[in-house]
């Protein structure tokens, strides 16, 4: 299944400028399971779009968006991060911009590790309602509550979106890099403020309950008053005009037979991040 439904000739690699990686692993997931079944669905969702993009007056799928074959693991997540980096840096190398779909956040680790390695002047930025900073958790350093601890050992991180966490992160957190929903809701200058804490070169990691539950219930862990469509591309809008992107993930998809609405908007989402990223 390729993502867009495109024509084989926008999907060969070649001659692809973009890669979709889908990685369905749901191993360290700890409410609602599903998240292994979230690539396919995003793809599916996907053959339903419009390809030209009106804000943009874009189609990105004509610089090649290519369909990797998904990275199947089935073990515990600090092995899942090694295959990753390793299927990342071989993108980076061939020059491709790295798409990763999930599965559970986990999947990220190794992205991280791998564009940390080949960019400098590098920041990630989650956006979240997790702040996923525990050290360890059921025994594994990169299990899905971990991923972004695990991000701060190679990068400096923002977080925007948080409105959850345990006790304990908080001896883990940059408070002057945390945007916090209930802080951010009244602050007209907030996106401004995460822009000018980036570095040049941008990885952003979204796990798709950053958005509130009312457009985005499909997750594993739904949390109320997330951010809404529109204000998340604004900020991507404004991270894109003053960084360069160089990949990004979307995760934490579980979809449900039911309410196709949510499939939609995260392979939508892609496909807008995308326009922006390489509209001329």
């Amino acid at each position: 299944m390729n993502y867009g439904g495109l024509e084989e000739k926008y999907t060969l690699y070649d001659h692809s400028a973009i890669v979709i990686l889908p990685v369905p692993y749901d191993g360290t997931s700890t409410w609602i399971k599903g998240a292994n079944k979230g690539p396919e669905a995003i793809l599916e969702a996907s053959e339903n779009m419009e390809l030209y993009d009106i804000e943009s007056n874009s189609e990105v799928h004509l610089k090649g968006i290519h369909t990797s074959l998904p990275l199947i693991h089935k073990g515990n997540p600090d092995n899942l991060a090694d295959k990753v980096e390793s299927k990342i840096t071989e993108l980076l190398t061939k020059k491709k911009f790295p798409v990763t779909i999930g599965g559970e956040h986990s999947v990220s680790i190794g992205a991280f590790r791998a564009f940390a390695k080949y960019f400098q002047d590098f920041s990630i930025l989650q956006l979240d309602a997790h702040s996923d900073l525990r050290n360890k958790y059921e025994s594994s350093e990169c299990n899905h509550a971990c991923v972004m601890a695990r991000g701060k050992e190679v990068a400096p991180v923002t977080q925007v979106g948080i409105r959850s966490m345990c006790i304990e992160e908080k001896e883990n957190m940059d408070p002057d890099r945390v945007f916090f929903r209930h802080e951010i809701r009244n602050n007209a200058a907030w996106m401004q403020q995460v822009s000018d804490q980036l570095a040049k070169n941008v990885y952003i990691t979204i796990d798709l309950d950053v958005f509130d539950p009312s457009i985005m219930p499909s997750t594993g862990t739904p949390e109320p008053d997330g951010l809404f469509y529109n204000e998340v591309m604004e900020l991507l809008q404004k991270v894109n005009s003053e960084h360069a992107i160089v990949g990004f993930d979307v995760v934490e998809l579980c979809p449900n037979e039911i309410n196709k609405a949510p499939d939609f908007l995260a392979a939508k989402l892609i496909y807008q991040l995308l326009s922006l990223k390489f509209r001329v």
